[in-house]
């Protein structure tokens, strides 16, 4: 029997590395010819990034590929958006993509990566990994049918030790079906990372971990490149015609709004991220300029009208994040906990959803937060920067 055993393990590592090897880390799906001739023709090409802290980081690839779009079109004129936002996930990046992309005008080519943060920031289920990123796919190919989509995956410890044992993470495997669906080219670091590691030409020591060091970057910029020239070099056709949505309940519709248009009772304040407003916990320097409305339990209730079929809110959760109760049009209250497990010493920016799937039109969501606080909790907060409506 062990010796069963033991050839069946063996038979599965075998299995799983043949599979694995014979993977490609970039799938090219579709083209960017419309990229390819705003290029040549010599109009300012936009090119963005949207993501986490990974794409947050101006060192990385959102460095190394403008520079290589620079060197190799050096007549060209291109313009580098980067918003990357440490923390945030595919759901926040659905929201927020209209105020920090196309606000700085229509991207040409749209660079986005939210595996990592969907996988171990958010632990998003399959659903919510596919509602956020086919959000941020349909919101840009609605708004410029045009524009060209590469999707990265970029890889933790978790999802490589998953991806060396043959398996595919819950995030990439979602977002992946996003990209298959819409016909958008895919680079998966998390694999190149694993067929390196059993090939022997580099470990995750050297890829840099989590966070990339200039190693790892620079191989995941060489797989975006690569993926970047096929898609330019690529004469598939095209159509501006977008497929059914692959959930009806995708964020594809989604955007922020303001604070500005709650109306609240007291015990509601308004101001800024800043100490002034939130006494614990760090406050990160991207939040500083947003006008923040902030609640302490018990009081009155904050009220919203929207129009939409789902409502959240882009919040700040630090220690002192309490448990907070909505309800839509005069409905049943329903709880949810916003302290999450980096709130501790952080101010944690994270997307919380009220309530969706609700009918379309115009609806009152009203808040209070509690003044049970959970274990671990300070007090009972709520840090609102922007509320989340997908209509």
């Amino acid at each position: 029997m062990h010796v069963i055993r033991v050839m069946s393990l063996i038979t599965f590592l075998l299995s799983s590395t043949c599979a694995m090897s014979d993977k490609s880390p970039v799938q090219h799906r579709g083209t960017l010819k419309h990229l390819r001739t705003k290029i040549d023709s010599g109009s300012e090409v936009h090119v963005a990034f949207l993501g986490g802290s990974i794409t947050q980081n101006s060192k990385g690839h959102t460095a190394m590929v403008p520079e290589w779009f620079r060197q190799e079109f050096p007549k060209a004129r291109f313009k580098f958006t980067n918003a990357g936002m440490s923390s945030t996930c595919s759901t926040s990046g659905a929201f927020r993509l209209k105020d920090h992309i196309w606000s700085q005008g229509a991207p040409d080519l749209l660079i986005v990566e939210f595996a990592v943060n969907d996988d171990q920031d958010a632990a998003h289920a399959r659903r919510e990994c596919i509602r956020g990123m086919e959000g941020i796919v349909r919101q840009t190919l609605s708004l410029n049918p045009n524009a060209g989509i590469v999707m990265v995956h970029f890889v933790n410890p978790g999802m490589l030790e998953m991806t060396l044992k043959g398996k595919t993470p819950t995030s990439i495997s979602a977002h992946e079906s996003v990209a298959n669906h819409y016909q958008i080219t895919s680079v998966n670091v998390a694999l190149e990372v694993a067929q390196a590691t059993q090939q022997g030409r580099y470990g995750w020591k050297e890829y840099g971990g989590t966070h990339p060091k200039k190693f790892g970057y620079r191989a995941a910029s060489d797989l975006i490149i690569k993926a970047i020239q096929a898609g330019l070099a690529s004469d598939n056709a095209t159509t501006t015609e977008l497929p059914p949505l692959v959930d009806p309940q995708s964020y594809h519709s989604a955007g922020f709004v303001s604070v500005k248009n709650a109306t609240t009772g007291k015990g509601w304040k308004r101001g800024r991220a800043t100490r002034e407003l939130i006494p614990h916990g760090s406050i990160r320097r991207d939040y500083l300029p947003y006008p923040l409305l902030r609640g302490e339990g018990p009081n009155e209730s904050a009220k919203l009208e929207f129009t939409g079929r789902t409502v959240g809110a882009f919040i700040l959760a630090g220690p002192d994040a309490g448990v907070v109760e909505s309800r839509i049009d005069h409905g049943k209250w329903v709880e949810q906990d916003l302290f999450h497990r980096f709130s501790e010493k952080l101010n944690y920016p994270r997307s919380v959803i009220f309530h969706s799937n609700l009918t379309p039109g115009v609806h009152t969501l009203e808040l209070r937060v509690l003044d049970s606080n959970r274990e671990n909790s300070k007090g009972s907060a709520i840090n609102i920067l922007h509320f989340e409506v997908n209509q």
